[in-house]
């Protein structure tokens, strides 16, 4: 049976602060395991913008699991879907090295808080499979307990890069001692568009036919 987990973030921040930091999230404190990231397709449908990445990560494996992985690195695809009228940013994650040893699916939803408007909300979603033979169980609950961990620290990371790049919002919502108050500043406006061409240019003229089997189907 898969094993299934939720979880929900509130960053201090202003949607379109978070949908625009979302692309620049990579390198932090938080993130050292990010080896690099790739734009592999990117297009505007509609008012959507849909994008796909390649990236690389370092994965630790116990002394116990060396004997299914041999290699610390892994590749991951992330599908993202920015609908800016709508206010929503919705991701995709999966690993495609040692799917069969264990597989994670992530799915993670930045809308506008519903308690505050100029704070975002972010719901997390991931399901966590294994087909190994008589050890699935226990992987599976390794998988879960280890990706448990690991949304604090993905939290943690992104709100260093937020600080970083909206130092006057982070003042503001370190001042706010209640709930309602407001910890954003106005920022300047950047299309959504152009604030993740900016992240990823140099990456996208990087990716090669090797990637070619992560191009998105005719739909």
């Amino acid at each position: 049976m898969v094993r299934y987990f939720e979880t929900t973030s509130l960053f201090h921040y202003t949607w379109d602060q978070v949908a625009q930091g979302y692309w620049k999230r990579y390198p932090n404190p938080e993130s050292t395991h990010v080896l690099s990231e790739d734009t592999v397709y990117r297009e505007i449908r509609g008012h959507k913008l849909f994008t796909k990445r390649l990236l690389t990560k370092t994965n630790r494996v116990p002394k116990w699991g060396e004997r299914f992985v041999s290699s610390s690195k892994v590749k991951i695809v992330e599908e993202s879907i920015v609908d800016p009228k709508e206010k929503i940013l919705v991701t995709y994650t999966r690993n495609l090295g040692y799917a069969k040893v264990m597989s994670v699916v992530e799915k993670v939803t930045y809308r506008v808080s519903p308690d505050n408007p100029n704070w975002t909300l972010a719901e997390r979603s991931a399901w966590i499979d294994s087909q190994v033979f008589g050890f699935g169980r226990a992987i599976q609950a390794f998988g879960l307990e280890r990706f448990r961990k690991n949304c604090q620290k993905m939290v943690g990371g992104f709100n260093c890069v937020l600080a970083a790049m909206y130092p006057q919002a982070t003042a503001a919502g370190l001042s706010s001692h209640s709930p309602g108050g407001n910890p954003a500043s106005p920022i300047k406006k950047e299309t959504l568009k152009d604030a993740a061409k900016k992240a990823t240019d140099l990456a996208k003229a990087k990716a090669g036919p090797i990637y070619a089997s992560c191009q998105p189907s005719e739909t």
